[in-house]
């Protein structure tokens, strides 16, 4: 029947008189993408096909069908592909005075994206392009120009013409061959050229068709911000303001389309001027510009249109008739209102009203823009803007509510009243939703922990309603009542409690809430330590000094994520289930339901992940936005959103590996942007340049928290591996650019080693390198190809802040962290081990490794002092083996006992950095490459053995 088919379809495709049927056509893609077809009768359908691509007297429609099922068959079978793709470009299609069959040619080559050969003369695609006379083949040629390999500098100049095609679409996809070519703008070093392309993007901002105007809308942002970044000081200025200008004249288009884009465009300009963007939200124009303007910059005349081009922009943008402008023009405010304190306050008005929209997804973008300005430390509530804020509250939507409680959580309120105002709110938002219980107790907490007066103030006022009623029963039913006793334990918490005392009794009366106050503070403190916590208090009469404050707030470190894998791998031996109450008898656990339990837990866990690595990522995209303050010299502000973004991390809980590796990558990424940070200063900016010193510290510290952030964390994608190296190229490069500080071989050396390493993974993927790295690979060479040896001259870069754009990073995979516990049982200062004095002594340690491989090199170094260090090597196939986590007991020789009566080892675990060739260590006996240490020092104590 197959054979039979093919010969019927074959002999149509070889019929020179009559064009094949479409019944014919069918037939053979019907063979085509069965995968039981055999290989003889594809290899004959591969030899016909083309075959007819030669024939002359084909038409238009039936060469477009045999290059669609030549596409097909290279797509099902990917072994044909190169033979199929060399007919195609051996063909004389591509040079027929068709160019609408060199275009269909063009199209099929451009489909095989993976291959090296789909690529055609520069000179050939741009004849094509002129000479086409359908609008169609135009576009076909406009959207394939990149896949097709053409030269960077011929797509320009072939997009750049076709903006002026008389087909919209025609101009549209050339916008959008410009948008594509800013990835490559390193390319173009004359200014004129960038300039050019933005002056045309410009004038198409006034072209009839809508879909040109937001094609033309994202040019002049991208191109614009190539030309900012091309400017220095009062200039990139000057120019960042006039493509904030250019773009706000687009804000009252008759498309929404276009008013949708012209707001996100305004989201992206990195820095505006004060006195413009006070502008964007009155519409009368205001007097600070025009003294700017006494000083006869331009005509009155021109001022006030000009002025009126962007005067009220964000306003009219909140009143627009439609919900996805009013959303759009929300999220751009969110991005300026961190820059200028006075546009925030003014701003604060405006978004106030934004939550009251008849929108669910525009008062939410509202409050994102508020939580926003709240972790920026830039929400300044009054009294006026209470009634919409509280609103939000009792809002219908859960998503809304909850991000209002997340703003409560972080705002700083002004005085008692709008305090009590807020507590009020929040208790009808527990007594109309019951379900939010657990997250109003936590934003009660947390407000009482930031506002320790007020809330002492606040439990005074109702310690009626606390008191026991009628016979000694308190009225523990009461939602209320639990959650003025949330607010009483966290006031003594607060920084700024001074001379308030919580009577201990409500400590007490707390304690008999533990389990409903412990699942709404979990993300702060777990149930043993708020029980500690309460019984301290509960017996205190005054607290202060008492109470650890550090305590309750775990900051997710090595230790905390120790206890978190121990509590997750150990098995439990005698599993027990609590039901009913707190009170309710604890009974044992049968097979049936630890069965149930298991696979509960894994299902938990598993949304454990998803939800942590959603709020771990919604903290990564926060910290690109701190980069930006950074780079506009804003550093400490930059650096109090960094500490926010760590108080957050710590809020969140862990109880698998994968979620613990994800929190404690993202606390180390968290610490290297900060030193980032720090440096930049010294050595972009220029503020502490005299401090040498203190900037090697930064610079020895930030090589380390690079070094762990590389090698003590398995499982990148290569997206997130080649991220993580640029950061240490960075490093290098800021280092190498410090010649009062470093310019040692080592330094260099490492640099290449990673640029080497970094093209590897790019020659694996579609990834392009960025610009510091390009500037930074052709230095090296230069250098290396130098007779003259290394010299740090060569590698002064300048204008860092324009060659080094933080990426927007994102962690997709399931990072694993390598970790390690180490504990030596029972010791401590008053039951020390024994030795005798020039004698070795053996050091029973328990040890657990978590995630560790066996092509890991282990060291356990043990340290008397920093002069004395030994190393013993840890051969895990000896050991026995690797599993995700391995526990085993070692006994750890020390030769160097000294002639004292007692001292202290310090003892850990060191992993070898395998990569690390530029720095070879020359220990004797012991690791040949630098270590990171996968915990903190133990300290053991030991005594001498006195003899009777």
């Amino acid at each position: 029947m197959e054979h039979h088919l093919l010969h019927i379809c074959l002999q149509s495709l070889k019929d020179n008189n009559n064009p094949p049927s479409l019944q014919a056509l069918a037939s053979l893609r019907s063979l085509i993408i069965n995968p039981n077809t055999s290989d003889s009768t594809i290899y004959s359908i591969l030899e016909t096909l083309t075959h007819s691509l030669q024939l002359s007297t084909n038409s238009l429609t039936t060469h477009h069908h045999i290059l669609k099922l030549l596409t097909d068959l290279a797509s099902q079978r990917t072994h044909l592909s190169s033979q199929i793709l060399n007919s195609i470009h051996s063909s004389s299609l591509l040079f027929t005075e068709s160019t609408q069959i060199a275009a269909e040619s063009l199209t099929s080559l451009a489909s095989f994206s993976n291959s090296d050969q789909n690529k055609i003369d520069d000179q050939l695609f741009m004849s094509l392009c002129f000479a086409a006379t359908s609008a169609s083949a135009r576009l076909r040629l406009l959207r394939n120009g990149e896949r097709l390999g053409i030269g960077t500098h011929m797509l320009f100049t072939v997009f750049l013409g076709f903006t002026k095609d008389p087909y919209p679409y025609v101009r549209k996809a050339s916008l959008d061959g410009l948008l594509g070519l800013c990835k490559s703008c390193d390319l173009f070093e004359d200014i004129s050229v960038t300039e050019g392309c933005y002056c045309r993007a410009v004038e198409l901002l006034q072209d009839n068709e809508h879909s040109v105007r937001s094609a033309a809308i994202r040019v002049v942002c991208e191109w614009g911000q190539m030309l900012i970044a091309a400017k220095e000081g009062n200039d990139k200025i000057a120019q960042s303001n006039q493509v904030f200008v250019q773009i706000c004249s687009m804000v009252r288009d008759m498309s929404v389309e276009v008013r949708v884009e012209a707001f996100n465009a305004l989201g992206k300009i990195k820095l505006v001027s004060e006195d413009i963007l006070l502008q964007t939200i009155s519409k009368k124009v205001l007097a600070i510009l025009k003294d700017k303007n006494s000083h006869g910059q331009c005509t009155a005349e021109r001022f006030e249109i000009l002025a009126s081009s962007y005067a009220g922009a964000f306003m009219h943008g909140l009143e627009d008739e439609f919900h996805e402008v009013r959303k759009s023009a929300c999220n751009s405010l969110r991005i300026h209102t961190i820059l200028y304190a006075e546009f925030a306050r003014r701003s604060l008005s405006l978004l106030m009203d934004m939550l009251n929209d008849d929108s669910m997804a525009v008062r939410l973008e509202a409050l994102e823009a508020l939580h926003h300005m709240a972790t920026f430390d830039c929400l300044n509530v009054q009294e006026i803007h209470m009634h919409m804020f509280l609103g939000s509250l009792l809002d219908s939507c859960d998503l809304i509510r909850s991000t209002a409680r997340k703003i409560f959580k972080l705002v700083k309120l002004p005085d008692l009243k709008l305090f009590r105002l807020s507590i009020h709110g929040l208790l009808q938002n527990l007594e109309r939703y019951s379900k939010d219980e657990a997250d109003v107790f936590s934003v009660l907490f947390f407000m009482g922990r930031s506002h320790g007066n007020f809330a002492a103030h606040i439990v005074k006022e109702v310690s009626q309603e606390i008191e026991p009623v009628l016979e000694g029963q308190l009225g523990l039913d009461s939602a209320r009542v639990a959650a003025f006793l949330v607010l009483a334990i966290s006031a003594p918490l607060s920084q700024n409690q001074n001379g308030q005392i919580i009577p201990p009794r409500l400590f007490s009366y707390a304690v008999t809430l533990l389990g409903r106050i412990s699942c709404a503070l979990s993300e702060v403190v777990d149930q043993d330590t708020l029980l500690a916590y309460l019984s301290q208090c509960s017996r205190s009469s005054t607290l202060g000094a008492e109470v650890e404050v550090e305590s309750l707030l775990p900051v997710v470190d090595d230790v905390v994520l120790n206890r978190t894998k121990k509590d997750v791998n150990n098995p439990v031996e005698a599993p027990m289930l609590q039901t009913g109450n707190e009170t309710s008898k604890v009974q044992p656990v049968t097979s049936c339901e630890l069965e149930y339990l298991a696979t509960s837990i894994v299902e938990c866990q598993a949304d454990e992940l998803d939800e942590v690595m959603k709020s771990v990522n919604l903290i990564l995209a926060r910290v690109r936005d701190a980069w930006l303050l950074v780079q506009s010299r804003c550093t400490n502000v930059a650096l109090r959103a960094l500490r926010d973004c760590k108080r957050e991390l710590a809020m969140l809980t862990s109880t698998s590996l994968e979620s613990s590796g994800a929190m404690a990558f993202t606390l180390q990424y968290l610490q290297v942007m900060k030193l980032f940070a720090k440096i930049w200063e010294h050595a972009v900016w220029k503020i502490r340049s005299n401090e040498t010193g203190g900037l090697e510290y930064l610079f020895g510290k930030l090589d380390m928290r690079l070094r762990e952030l590389r090698y003590r964390y398995i499982g990148f994608s290569t997206e997130e591996e080649l991220y993580v190296l640029e950061l240490i190229a960075v490093a290098c490069i800021l280092r190498l650019s410090k010649v009062e500080i470093s310019c040692s071989p080592t330094t260099m050396k490492k640099l290449s080693a990673i640029i080497s390493h970094i093209e590897i993974l790019n020659d694996k993927g579609s990834i392009e390198p960025s610009n510091i790295l390009m500037d930074a690979k052709k230095t090296v060479h230069e250098i290396e190809s130098s007779k003259a040896g290394i010299s740090c001259s060569l590698f002064l870069i300048t204008n860092l802040d324009d060659f080094f754009t933080l990426k927007q990073f994102s962690l997709c995979s399931r990072v694993r962290h390598i970790n390690a516990e180490l504990n030596v049982p029972g010791n401590d200062s008053e039951n020390p081990l024994r030795f005798v004095s020039g004698l070795p002594v053996a050091i029973p340690l328990d040890i657990t490794l978590y995630n560790v491989s066996s092509e890991n090199r282990l060291w356990l170094t043990m340290r008397m002092s920093e002069e004395s260090t030994q190393f013993v090597f840890l051969d895990l196939n000896i050991l026995g083996g690797c599993n995700e986590v391995k526990k085993f007991t070692f006994m750890a020789p020390f030769y160097r006992t000294p002639k004292a009566c007692s001292f202290s080892l310090w003892i850990s675990i060191g992993m070898e950095c395998a990569l690390e060739d530029c720095h070879i260590l020359k220990h004797c006996g012991g690791p040949r490459r630098d270590l990171v240490y996968l915990f903190q020092e133990k300290e053991v104590h030991l005594c001498l053995v006195r003899r009777g």
